[in-house]
């Protein structure tokens, strides 16, 4: 029987030797394969959704908070890392009707003035994403005071409501020196190689790690269960909710950031109540109350979405010619299949409330009675 310490020690040893497999298929993708490689895509894509479905799961799964205000705060991200990152020679391009725009200030440009190209540029990138993650997470505390207040589906509406608010707002005219109006932003620094993506997304996943498994963690959790007795221990219900959803809404607004420099461009339209629900899916399947779930779900998921199944909506699938069936949509309908059988069969999701390192413990044996006939 092992110990607790032997018993974390090999925790540890697969969780980090599954993260170094990873990050060394990154590392090995990114040197062979062009950065428009279908594979490369789906990496990005993948550590886009893993990332946002983690900051989802944080609310939803440990906090018991029905939140649907991710797009909004996506979008938040989007927006801020587009905003402080584009040249400033190119932001009279960008901001065509704007005379440039209100911002004529570049984060990645001015760290790169100071640390030179080759570092300043990414160094300055990480600094917006992280800016995009504290816009997002002060809005967040704004709109936490009175929406918190509310449960169950009146909370889910009311963060809804403020989604589709926000989107509004950035699609508003006279915000147009600010976002452009209802133009593209574009012309933005963007990570190239999908390892920087997977870095990004594995420092969100070990952050959120750390906090579930924390004296916060366990007030989250024990507020989820039940907050008469969780309030009866002395826990603050309104500051640990607040808590849980700005770190929520944090990462979510860094995961917005790495949707922009993945999709190259950036457009309030994009931000709909659908990515909210696209990003519940995943969290749902791979399991509410599981970290590693929601990262396995979201890269299967787009896997199977953006490549795997692609064939589906283009009349050949598996070598298979048939346009009459195959056709645009099909794929979708495929997708919402499997979805189904894996709710049929995994109630709780594929992971349930476990994570990885779940899987290295031994289940205790079951004492056997052995009856004897007088």
């Amino acid at each position: 029987m092992l110990t607790d310490k032997q018993l974390r020690r090999k925790q540890f040893i697969l969780v980090l030797a599954v993260c170094l497999v990873v990050l060394a298929g990154a590392i090995i993708l990114d040197a062979t394969l062009p950065s428009y490689h279908i594979i490369i895509k789906v990496i990005k894509k993948g550590a886009v959704y893993a990332t946002v479905a983690v900051s989802m799961n944080l609310l939803n799964g440990f906090t018991g908070l029905f939140s649907l205000g991710q797009a909004g705060f996506m979008l938040l991200g989007a927006y801020t890392y587009a905003i402080f990152s584009i040249p400033v020679a190119q932001r009279a391009g960008v901001y065509m009707y704007y005379d440039g725009g209100i911002v004529q200030f570049s984060i990645p440009e001015f760290f790169a003035g100071i640390f030179g190209e080759s570092f300043g540029t990414g160094f300055g990138m990480i600094v917006t994403l992280i800016l995009a993650g504290v816009i997002a997470g002060l809005i967040a505390l704004l709109i936490g005071l009175p929406v918190l207040r509310l449960k169950s589906d009146y909370l889910a509406i009311a963060t809804l409501g403020f989604a589709e608010i926000v989107r509004a707002l950035f699609q508003w005219a006279k915000l147009g020196p600010l976002t452009n109006g209802s133009n593209l932003l574009r012309a933005y620094p963007d990570f190239k190689h999908c390892t920087a993506y997977i870095l990004i997304t594995a420092a969100v996943v070990a952050i959120m790690f750390l906090l579930v498994n924390s004296s916060y963690g366990r007030a989250f959790k024990a507020i989820r269960d039940d907050e008469v007795a969780a309030e009866a221990m002395g826990i603050n219900l309104a500051k640990h909710k607040r808590l849980s959803f700005v770190i929520s809404s944090f990462f979510a607004g860094v995961g917005g950031g790495m949707l922009a420099m993945y999709m190259g461009t950036v457009q309030a339209l994009s931000f709909k109540s659908a990515m909210t629900y696209e990003i519940l899916l995943l969290v749902v399947i791979g399991g509410i109350g599981s970290l590693t779930g929601s990262v396995f779900t979201s890269f299967v998921y787009v896997a199977a979405v953006e490549w795997l199944l692609r064939g589906l909506d283009s009349g050949k699938f598996l070598g298979i010619s048939a346009p009459g069936i195959f056709k645009n949509g099909f794929r979708m309908a495929i997708v919402s299949i499997l979805i189904m059988v894996v709710v049929l069969f995994f109630s709780k999701g594929i992971f349930g409330d476990k994570e990885l390192h779940d899987l290295v413990k031994k289940q205790p044996k079951k004492a056997k009675e052995v009856k004897k006939n007088a």
